[in-house]
């Protein structure tokens, strides 16, 4: 995966929109003071490189009945097989992340459920014929962080502009 270099207006323009998906591009223009159409433009490049990737509501999914998030580890009885397993996933509507890490298992996953009887459930009935060997849960009592990734700590890339001022 190719990295970007981000100049400063880049930055602006990326904590803004991520502090407020719903901020009005002439008020990010006003705020980094530049025109609309150079945020539009912006915006454009960076959604084309894929730095962002568009914008959501996000949905609580405790407002609408989901009260228990788990994390479940999964072991495969075929760890070959973690790709058809991960298409399946994607059937299963309680599933809401898939990832393939280091350790233990094979494929860890995200899901919400009702409640802790809902996600048995779900486990046995809608995981288990998936192949696995065996799982391990965990359910989340509460998400004390819950954000984007920052990028006030990337370096500045200047301009040939902001550059060739610095210089003189």
């Amino acid at each position: 995966m190719s990295h970007h270099s981000l100049d400063s207006l880049d930055k602006k323009i990326l904590q803004l929109i991520a502090e407020d998906a719903r901020i009005p591009f002439l008020e990010v223009a006003r705020l980094c003071k530049v025109s609309g159409a150079a945020i539009h433009q912006r915006i454009q490049k960076l959604t084309h490189l894929g730095i962002i990737k568009g914008s959501q509501f996000v949905i609580d999914p405790e407002s609408i009945g989901y009260d228990t998030c788990a994390f479940v580890g999964l072991h495969l009885k075929d760890p070959n097989d973690s790709d058809r397993v991960a298409e399946a996933l994607k059937q299963i509507p309680e599933v809401v992340e898939c990832h393939v890490t280091t350790g233990d298992y094979d494929l860890f996953i995200k899901m919400y459920a009702i409640n802790n009887h809902h996600l048995m459930t779900i486990i046995h009935d809608k995981l288990q014929p998936l192949g696995l060997s065996g799982s391990e849960s965990l359910i989340s009592f509460n998400a004390l962080i819950d954000r984007q990734i920052s990028v006030d700590h990337l370096p500045i890339m200047m301009s040939d502009d902001e550059l060739s001022s610095s210089l003189s």
